[in-house]
């Protein structure tokens, strides 16, 4: 079974998991960007406190040159990340946002 079965499967087997979207994601990153795109959306939709989704998912906006998605997603992970007392997160996104944007 390659890797994407595999995760589509313990997808289907624990649909409350974000890590199993996340993981499935990051997988279709390398071959369909389009799928990977529609399942960060739907992390975002239905785990918005899934913190580690928001880095990856503003990247891949940014390849596609979505800009202003991007920057949505980047302030929308840092806010979240603050809601939740994440400093490490925190600092990490918007380390990554201010090198975006510089």
């Amino acid at each position: 079974m390659n890797r994407v079965a595999q995760l589509e499967e313990f997808l289907k087997e624990d649909p409350r998991d974000p890590f199993n979207y996340y993981a499935l994601a990051l997988e279709y990153l390398k071959q369909d960007v389009p799928r990977a795109r529609q399942l960060f959306e739907q992390l975002l939709h239905e785990f918005p406190e899934y913190l580690p989704t928001y880095y990856p998912y503003a990247h891949l906006l940014i390849e596609a040159s979505d800009v202003l998605q991007a920057e949505e997603i980047f302030q929308k992970g840092i806010a979240m990340a603050r809601q939740l007392a994440n400093a490490k997160t925190l600092c990490e996104l918007q380390a990554a946002y201010n090198d975006w944007l510089f």
